[in-house]
């Protein structure tokens, strides 16, 4: 069966506009040899079939910023403007990345989840603190660098790493094994347990991943080779964040604190491991399991709130 030419150019259309394209009317009538009005003709059919069809959760709009028209998303995979305000507030209150790279990220959200009716609004909440945003200090881009340690991550690769210690001009090698990434106020960092290697024989294995700040990762290479992660002892992140909570590597260890301070809210927040042993009149005793030494700072820059019971 043959379409009509009609047919054929509204389906046409439709998929370039599917595949997230914003379509000029005047290049799209250049295109297909017709008048204008036959374009929006064809534009107008699509908008009604979305109306007509809510099920569907898209609707036809006109993007004035970029003059041409493309689809949207109406349903639940949309983001409501409260939503939408949360998670950019979020992501500039952390100050993980510099400007560049995080501009588009906030500016791609905005352009794909918010409703395009409520989008000048969202946006405008949105622009002040995004054109007075401070970078961290490293100045480093590392976006597409963590996705590719990520992939190392995720298919068990060793990497060999140049890594520039705090306090140290020159950069250390490292053979690793990468286990997991995450993030601690303003910092992205890799976990990793350090491989046994020719190239490093006076670096010793520990049983314990070594913490390593992202941006500090001078070079990496990637290996073909891989390292073996037995199922049952498989690093996870989500535990691993429950005792490590300053970014300092170390022997799993149980402190044990007695905390004098108004908000015992906060002090569980800090340590999801954390037990109450017991509350009287002298405080909260409490009792957690962490990674390194990075805790004693904390402890002691509490003051007269927190005594140290067991360490």
């Amino acid at each position: 069966m043959e379409f009509d030419r009609k047919t054929e150019r509204i389906l046409d259309i439709y998929f370039r506009l599917s595949k997230g394209m914003i379509l000029n009317k005047k290049e799209l009538a250049e295109s297909y040899g017709v008048n204008p009005r036959s374009i929006q003709r064809d534009l107008d059919d699509i908008r009604c079939y979305f109306a007509n069809n809510g099920e569907y959760g898209t609707e036809l709009v006109y993007d004035r910023e970029a003059k041409g028209f493309r689809l949207i998303r109406t349903d639940i995979n949309t983001l409501s403007n409260s939503q939408m305000l949360t998670v950019c507030k979020i992501l500039i209150e952390s100050r993980a990345l510099v400007k560049e790279e995080m501009e588009p990220i906030i500016r791609k959200l905005l352009n794909n989840c918010v409703p395009y009716n409520e989008y000048d609004r969202v946006s405008q909440l949105i622009s002040n603190e995004l054109y007075h945003y401070l970078e961290p200090h490293h100045g480093q881009k590392f976006v597409d660098k963590m996705w590719e340690i990520s992939s190392a991550v995720y298919e068990h690769k060793l990497m060999r790493i140049r890594y520039r210690k705090l306090k140290e001009t020159d950069a250390v090698m490292r053979m690793i094994q990468p286990v997991g990434i995450m993030f601690s106020e303003f910092y992205f960092y890799l976990c990793a347990y350090i491989s046994v290697s020719e190239e490093t024989p006076d670096i010793p294995k520990r049983p314990f991943p070594t913490i390593y700040r992202i941006d500090r990762i001078a070079e990496f290479e990637i290996l073909d080779e891989h390292f073996n992660v037995p199922y049952a002892d498989r690093f996870q992140e989500g535990e691993f964040r429950k005792r490590i909570q300053f970014m300092f590597g170390g022997e799993l260890r149980r402190i044990k604190f007695r905390y004098k301070g108004l908000s015992i809210e906060a002090i569980l927040d800090r340590f999801p491991t954390a037990e109450i042993v017991e509350h009287n009149e002298n405080g909260w005793l409490i009792s957690a399991e962490v990674y390194g030494d990075g805790v004693d700072m904390w402890l002691r820059s509490q003051g007269d709130m927190v005594e140290i019971v067991k360490g």
